[in-house]
């Protein structure tokens, strides 16, 4: 097919994108399956209780993750983004396998490296590939809708470990779903997704984005809008770190069950992933760096609140209140990366947000082990809190507004850095 004959959009290309979208499901699903059941499996299966130990299948998983988001955008100079994702799903198929015969702690660390390596190639290429297709018009909506289905899929699949765990009374058991989870998703892309080659060509030809001098330097600190959001990715993928490994000791501290904390730790995902239909979209129409601005904020209250939580009723709208604010800039991340680059350096800038983004599982999950054995669950609490409302002050004074403005509000911050 000629680049004349390629057209952009999500109506047009819809058949793709769905399937993309279903994908991107199985891809979050095989992260849902240790997000409940991971602390009580170290404990009952191989006697691990402290922080430190437990949190470093996070660590594992973390630095996997984003060194393969940063080789994904270099990769695809040399690969297709179809092939990087088939390569994403074979490095899932040993996973459930890894944790079901798992005979010491050391597996379950190896298995979290390779879903790592499966969620920054996989996750990444149905990104890329989704920006390839919708083109300019809708992308906030078309990055909601995939990280909708992403976390979503975290969120349910969460909670259905946690019930597989406690109803069978083996906590192993809850890794099984992972086989088909794992399977469907390569037969999917094998067999039915096409590249997208020819849409970024076409997108090439049309686009009046000037390439970036520097890739690396601009996405990460240099360019106003590529910087901020960055360091607010960076920051909101630590507290999420520090929740993954925190929130079930928090919970079962305070006396809840193992299914009553499978269905807590599914509620904020659940809630981050439905709500990017509606923040995605909205990222379309309204100022970007407002929205991001409001999120983080968001999430620093909301965890502000577990700090000083004890009812049931408070964790649940602390937890709803989290979802939100990670909604609110989750797909916004990805929308203002793929606007400020041009079609032919956007996977590596891509890449190189996703790379800082999900090296704060890794400075979360870290800080998370350290300072919870040092001062505890609630310190931990505490200063994220604190972080993650200065990163929303950060990009409120720094990044720049391209749609309507939601309150007065200076137009830029420091001057953009992206002519060439």
């Amino acid at each position: 097919m000629s680049t004349t004959d390629t057209k952009l959009g999500l109506r047009e290309n819809a058949t793709q994108f769905w399937l993309l979208v279903l994908i991107n499901g199985f891809v979050g699903a095989m992260v849902g399956l240790e997000r409940s059941v991971i602390p009580e499996f170290a404990e009952t299966v191989f006697g691990i209780s402290g922080h430190t130990a437990l949190l470093s299948f996070i660590v594992a998983f973390g630095l996997a993750k984003s060194i393969a988001n940063m080789m994904m955008g270099r990769l695809t100079l040399r690969f297709t983004r179809k092939q990087l994702l088939l390569i994403g799903w074979l490095f899932a198929l040993p996973v459930p396998w890894l944790l079901l015969y798992a005979d010491n702690w050391w597996w379950v660390v190896f298995a979290n490296l390779l879903l790592g390596i499966n969620q920054g190639l996989a996750w990444s290429a149905t990104v890329v590939m989704k920006i390839d297709l919708v083109g300019e018009k809708n992308r906030g909506l078309a990055m909601g809708i995939n990280e909708f289905a992403g976390y979503l899929a975290v969120g349910l699949v969460a909670f259905l470990a946690g019930y597989i765990a406690s109803s069978t009374g083996e906590v192993t058991y809850a890794f099984i779903p992972g086989i088909a989870f794992s399977i469907i998703g390569l037969l999917l892309t094998w067999f039915l997704v096409r590249d997208t080659h020819a849409h970024v060509k076409t997108e090439t030809a049309q686009t009046s984005i000037p390439l970036l001098r520097n890739v690396w330097k601009d996405t990460t600190w240099r360019h106003a809008n590529l910087g901020s959001v960055t360091l607010s990715g960076f920051v909101n993928n630590m507290n999420d770190g520090i929740l993954w490994g925190l929130l079930p000791v928090l919970l079962m501290s305070k006396g809840y069950t193992l299914q009553q904390v499978g269905l807590l730790a599914g509620i904020y995902p659940a809630v981050w992933g439905i709500g990017q239909l509606v923040t995605g979209k909205l990222g379309d129409v309204l100022c970007k760096k407002q929205l991001l601005g409001i999120g983080m904020m968001l999430q620093g209250v909301a965890i502000g609140m577990l700090f000083f939580s004890q009812a049931y009723a408070i964790v649940i709208a602390a937890l709803v209140l989290l979802g939100v604010g990670t909604a609110l800039v989750y797909p916004n991340f990805l929308s203002v990366v793929a606007e400020n680059t041009h079609p032919e350096q956007r996977p590596q800038s891509l890449g190189i947000f996703r790379f800082w983004r999900d090296f704060g599982y890794v400075a979360g999950a870290v800080a998370a082990g350290v300072f919870s054995d040092l001062f505890g669950v609630e310190f931990v609490l505490l200063g994220t809190a604190i972080l993650t409302v200065g990163a929303g002050i950060l990009s409120e004074i720094r990044m720049c507004c391209t749609k309507k403005l939601l309150w007065h509000s200076s137009e830029c911050g420091t001057s953009l850095v992206a002519k060439a």
